[in-house]
């Protein structure tokens, strides 16, 4: 396994391109299963999730190939509806597949997904909807059987905003007949990409970004071509990496709006964020300033997947930063491998309190989860001499290369086999 050297002191500088949104690009593939057809995804991010869709895909029968960052896949010719159980568990997303081979098949078989441990993730919800739907989901030994050869479209009302279980609902809701409406479903931004990208195929779904979904069923879809959205999680990454490093960057062909909440607290941090003609500019000089209480909400609150790295951000920040995190129980795993660092950070449940401290030391340490290990890169660029982040599979499961971003931003960093 790699793991990453970093030599912290370097300020960052210069410009580079946004890579695809992971969490964009995950349900889309699933969603390619309903087209039946021949599609063109551009600014596909090559990631370990990424991959582990395309072996899903291609369990089911399905092709897929690479040409530069553009994924070709077919789905002409599915013939399974069965996904591994080995292949569920290398990501917690795999349970999006659930909606488009019920869809498509009118029977799916798979086990529960895998994925980071930050804490209980039911897919409780997606089951529920599905079965409002009209599916027949039995639970044996951790196998869902699924059966659903005639789902009904119908008014779905989410208990909480659960990304997920809006985008199965969609895919389900797209092989149903009659209209289907999502109500409190998620708003995040990759919900709207996958509306942009069903609709580009022939379906007719509307509302995303908003409280409630429409899909209307029995739309017969086709293949095509698609560009994925920029990732806002590694963009409020490489923006707390300057942010932390100091220097001046530019991030090319991503959209500010996507992470206001983020460059508004690195604005109080004392950091000169600004939305420009193609990108995202920051200015960072000196030490930041600590930021009023951070809390993590849904969209369009602030991201949970991007505390980690605003948190990293802040270690030598003056003054006192309080982190509320509502989303998963175990977010904080992180904490302890940045007090290798000498980060001062208590934790009480829910919260973390962030003191900042003058220095921080470089330290070998361990990546406990995906953004977890971003952050911790973020700490080793702004630490005294170097730190080695170990386990960095996590990391790569949501950056293309995170060494490679930020070496070509100036920072001494690098992968180490």
């Amino acid at each position: 396994m790699s793991k990453i050297q970093i030599r912290g002191g370097n300020a960052l500088q210069g410009e580079i391109r946004v890579q695809g949104a992971k969490n964009a690009v995950l349900p889309i593939l699933a969603a390619t299963i309903l087209t039946g057809g021949q599609v063109e995804l551009f600014r596909c991010p090559r990631l370990k999730d990424v991959e582990a869709s395309v072996r899903i895909l291609r369990a089911l029968g399905c092709e897929a190939r690479w040409e530069g960052d553009t994924l070709l896949v077919d789905t002409t010719h599915l013939t399974g509806c069965t996904v591994p159980d080995e292949l569920m568990r290398q990501m917690r997303s795999s349970a999006i597949f659930l909606g488009a081979i019920l869809a498509r098949c009118g029977e799916a078989e798979l086990s529960y997904p895998g994925g980071c441990e930050l804490g209980p993730r039911p897919i409780d919800l997606h089951l529920a909807g599905l079965r409002e739907l009209g599916a027949d989901i039995r639970d044996s030994g951790g196998i869902l059987r699924c059966t659903g050869g005639h789902l009904e479209g119908r008014r779905l009302i989410l208990s909480i905003p659960s990304v997920g279980a809006t985008e199965n609902l969609m895919l389900a809701g797209c092989g149903a007949s009659g209209v289907t409406v999502i109500e409190n479903a998620a708003r995040e931004p990759e919900i709207g990409d996958l509306q942009n990208f069903l609709n580009a195929c022939g379906a007719k779904v509307s509302g995303a970004g908003s409280s409630a979904v429409t899909v209307e069923g029995g739309c017969k879809l086709h293949g095509g071509a698609y560009t994925v959205m920029p990732d806002r999680i590694v963009t409020a990454t490489y923006l707390c990496a300057c942010a932390a490093a100091t220097g001046e960057i530019f991030l090319r062909e991503t959209r500010e709006e996507h992470l206001s909440t983020v460059t508004a607290l690195l604005r109080r941090a004392g950091c000169t964020v600004s939305a420009e003609s193609g990108g995202i500019r920051c200015l960072s000089r000196g030490r930041l300033s600590a930021v009023p209480p951070v809390r993590t909400a849904p969209y369009p609150g602030f991201p949970t997947d991007a505390q980690a790295v605003l948190m990293a951000a802040l270690l030598r920040g003056r003054g006192t930063t309080v982190f509320e995190e509502n989303i998963f129980a175990n977010r904080y795993r992180h904490v302890d491998e940045l007090a290798r660092m000498g980060a001062d950070i208590r934790v009480a449940g829910r919260v973390a309190v962030v003191s900042g401290v003058e220095r921080l030391t470089g330290a070998p340490v361990r990546c406990t989860d995906l953004r977890g290990g971003a952050a911790l890169c973020v700490a080793g660029l702004q630490a005294e001499g170097e730190t080695l982040v170990d386990q960095t599979g996590h990391i790569d499961r949501g950056y293309e290369d995170i060494a490679r971003d930020l070496g070509a931003l100036g920072a001494d960093m690098e992968r180490r086999e």
